[in-house]
């Protein structure tokens, strides 16, 4: 039997959201797009990225001596695992109380009001 996917820390999320989003990098390269959004030193992506690594969060091409990263796991995926997680933990797998709670909190945009509209559209017709 396979094992779970462990949930990623904020901090690996933000190296998988740069790998998701660039492809295979090395860790000079995602330090540097991290450089952006916060302040953390190189070695401290290095180390999380071995222990990524490690957790099977990604992969690592050892062939070059800059080695490269790409990741492991799938962004829809890891996004759907987490967000059953939140509304089994906190909403009492509750999807109308999370996605309620998630609309009060954050303004939707008319495209976004939109696009769930369409979203509950086809999920009644699913039913049917």
């Amino acid at each position: 039997m396979a094992r779970p996917q462990p949930r990623p820390t904020d901090a690996e999320l933000a190296i998988l959201r740069v790998l998701w989003e660039r492809g295979s990098c090395t860790v000079r390269q995602v330090h540097e797009a991290l450089a952006d959004t916060r302040e953390t030193g190189y070695t401290t992506t290095l180390k999380l990225m071995q222990i990524m690594a490690e957790k099977g969060l990604v992969k690592r091409d050892e062939s070059s001596r800059s080695h490269v990263y790409r990741a492991a796991i799938q962004e829809r995926d890891t996004k759907r695992r987490m967000v059953a997680d939140l509304a089994d933990r906190v909403f009492e797998g509750s999807a109308m109380s999370l996605v309620l709670h998630a609309l009060e909190n954050q303004p939707a945009t008319a495209e976004d009001l939109e696009e769930i509209r369409n979203l509950l559209d086809r999920r009644a017709k699913e039913r049917t």
